[in-house]
């Protein structure tokens, strides 16, 4: 039987995904149920979930750090990681997808597809992540099925199958139509297992109707189906499972289920949908990584050489806990491993089968697992360990530039080191907080993806390291880009101090990239130099000048986006000019265009939606105004409005509790990033004074 779940076919890898208040943290409970893995319920709002067990999870009742656990189904092994579903924690969220090979999407059923949502999924696009559509909380006032299935057609674009028809509605709701293969099953209260039996009279024709929809749409995507479609005007429950595993594999479509975790109803048949139509490793492309300037592949093989990503680094009071997925071969305890970034040794310790907070400790681990692994002392997050004589790199979850910085300071020079040792665990468990030193103000200065973001990491120092932390006022990340060029710009840079000297001719036009929303760090560079006036090592060279100059633009000091340089000639010394020579002159020339180019400063903006009833629109829709907000559109619902505005970041530090204020508690709201967009220079004046 252990053998049968570590094969490669019989593992699960998926992450459950979600708008934050969606059920997913619930959604995992019950699955842990479900499958033995634990015998009570966890509860979020009695903080006794298991992948919620940080303590700042429980006091603020949602998921702020990704939590790996594993569980068995059916003879397959299912490594689940409930990942958060706040805007602040995304890249939490990155790091995990990269490493899955399936994922669970969850919906509210009242309100359907939400931002947060949206952005995760396009995240999975990104990674190329299958994914399954579970519609949560049917039993809610005003949850809506069609409704909610429309809305990620709409929202997603992406073809849903639904593959179940809910029997009741609301708080009548009692259990789901198999569309598949045509049976009921049915909850009843206070029992946690389902009776299957035939389909209800009352929903006999509405289901054989939702039935012939789902195969004539399968029959429209995949070849195979529509071939039996064609012959016999139907699809069997072999041919139509087959399909839909191939459709959702490839992502061609997108199976729908539907259910109500809080009252356990809907998580077995979603589990045998995991295990149906989401990806093993084995049905994986092998994965490719980098052997010197080769580019190489490794299968999900036992007996290939070994390679693993590591996906996240905690420290805990016992030391340094990793987890790593592993790609190929087999990794055992003992092993000396290759961290094929440093180039350094590594010794497995122990090998633990995460969850959560608790471990079971393993002997091996295999192609396709994911474990937590003890005893490695400088691995960090994206780094890829190896067998020594297989090197290879693998591509490392990118990590997302951060939008807010605040000032932290210890409150005496005696915890200053303390200070400083915190922050160093800190970023290196969070590849996306970011610690540097202010070289105007000698202030240390830590930034992240978000106000809660920053709040949760000085949190995170006060309770595990006892420190007494100062935080100054919250500001953003400013950008600088190009409105009008300049063309034609001469920089010659001459130095001659003894020995060899430095030359380097070179002329540069200088204009706007098209497309970029100053928050990918755009940046284009080309060479138009004819009869080799500049060699080519001299052209790479002026390009990393280029670059260096985009760090510090010429209004405010920020880093500079969204240009072109072109290189249109130049001019060099047969003894004076070098790379150094030429990286000068590139950096001091773009410096030299850029003052004199038409610039203007960036904000980051998000889109917000705001929830709040429907009396407390009028004064939502002013301060939204005042915050210099501007509203795209409003859904009412019962009793409740939602409004969508692009508001920027810098006007929403304090809102949530103004937003309190204004709707008696009743009021909340979601952000996601929205790029970044010219800030008017008084604002900007404000903020930088404040």
């Amino acid at each position: 039987m252990r053998t049968h779940l570590n094969s490669s076919s019989t593992v699960r890898n998926l992450g459950i995904l979600a708008h934050v208040d969606a059920g997913k943290t619930t959604v995992t409970e019950r699955i842990l149920y479900a499958t033995g893995a634990t015998h009570k319920r966890g509860e979020v709002h009695d903080g006794t979930t298991v992948t919620d067990f940080d303590s700042q999870e429980r006091d603020r009742g949602i998921t702020i750090f990704a939590a790996a656990v594993s569980c068995t189904w059916d003879g397959h092994r299912i490594n689940l990681i409930d990942t958060p579903g706040h805007i602040d924690f995304s890249d939490e969220v990155e790091r995990s997808l990269r490493v899955l090979d399936g994922a669970v999407a969850v919906f509210d059923a009242v309100a359907g597809v939400e931002p947060q949502s949206e952005s995760v999924w396009r995240q999975a696009d990104r990674h190329g992540v299958p994914r399954l559509v579970f519609v949560n909380k049917m039993d809610r006032v005003g949850a809506d099925l069609d409704r909610a299935v429309a809305s990620v057609q709409d929202r997603l674009h992406v073809v849903p199958l639904v593959v179940q028809l809910p029997i009741g509605q609301e708080d009548g709701f009692s259990g789901t139509v198999d569309l598949v293969r045509m049976r009921a099953l049915v909850w009843h209260p206070g029992r946690d297992s389902f009776e299957t039996g035939a389909v209800p009279d009352a929903l006999h024709e509405e289901a054989r109707t939702r039935r012939r929809l789902l195969e004539e749409r399968v029959a429209e995507l995949h070849p195979a189906a529509l071939e039996e479609f064609c012959a016999t005007s139907t699809l069997s429950a072999p041919t139509l499972t087959a399909a839909l595993r191939d459709l959702t594999r490839s992502g061609e479509g997108v199976v729908v289920l539907c259910g109500s975790a809080y009252r356990n109803r809907g998580i077995e048949p979603l589990l045998d949908a995991v295990v149906a139509y989401l990806p093993s490793p084995a049905d994986m492309p092998p994965v490719r990584g980098t052997r010197g300037a080769a580019v190489e592949e490794r299968i999900a093989d036992p007996a290939a050489p070994f390679a693993a990503l590591a996906f996240k680094v905690t420290a805990t009071a016992t030391g340094r806990l990793t987890c790593l997925r592993v790609y190929s071969g087999t990794m055992r305890k003992g092993d000396t491993v290759l961290d094929a970034g440093t180039g350094r040794s590594e010794r497995i310790g122990r090998i633990l089968r995460v969850q959560a907070d608790r471990h079971a400790e393993v002997d091996r681990a295999e192609a396709g697992d994911i474990v937590a692994v003890v005893g490695l002392k400088g691995t960090r997050a994206g780094s890829t360990l190896c067998a020594p004589d297989a090197p290879l790199v693998l591509e490392p979850p990118r990590a997302a530039a951060p939008v807010v910085s605040v000032a932290v300071e210890a409150r005496n020079s005696t915890e200053a080191g303390r200070l400083s040792s915190a922050l160093a665990r800190l970023v290196e468990e969070d590849p996306s907080l970011v610690v540097r030193t202010d070289p105007e103000t000698g202030q240390t200065v830590l930034s992240g993806m978000g106000e809660l973001h920053l709040e949760v990491a000085v949190e995170k120092i006060r309770r595990s390291h006892g420190l007494h932390v100062g935080v100054g006022r919250p500001r953003v990340a400013y950008r600088e880009t190009v409105v009008k060029g300049v063309s034609g710009l001469v920089y010659r840079h001459v130095k001659q101090d003894g020995g060899a000297g430095q030359f380097a001719h070179v002329v540069l036009d200088v204009e706007p990239l098209d497309g970029d929303t100053g928050d990918g760090g755009a940046f284009a560079f080309r060479s138009t130099v004819v009869g080799g006036r500049v060699p080519q090592e001299y052209v790479r060279a002026v390009e990393s000048g280029c670059r260096d100059a985009l760090v510090e633009g010429p209004l405010g000091g920020h880093p500079v986006t969204g240009l072109r340089v072109t290189l249109t000639d130049g001019a060099t010394h047969p003894k004076d000019s070098s790379e150094m020579a030429f990286r000068a002159a590139g950096r001091f020339a773009l410096r030299e265009a850029l003052r004199a180019a038409t610039t203007e400063l960036l904000e980051p903006v998000v889109e917000v939606v705001v929830s709040v009833p429907d009396e407390a629109v009028g004064g939502v829709l002013g301060d939204l105004a005042a915050r210099r907000g501007r509203v795209s559109g409003s859904v009412a619902r019962t009793g409740t409005t939602a409004v969508t505005a692009t508001v920027p970041l810098a006007e929403l530090f304090g809102y949530a509790s103004r937003l309190r204020s204004r709707t008696q508690g009743r009021g909340t709201f979601t952000t996601r990033p929205a790029g970044y967009a010219p800030v008017p220079m008084a604002a900007y004046d404000r903020a930088m004074a404040g």
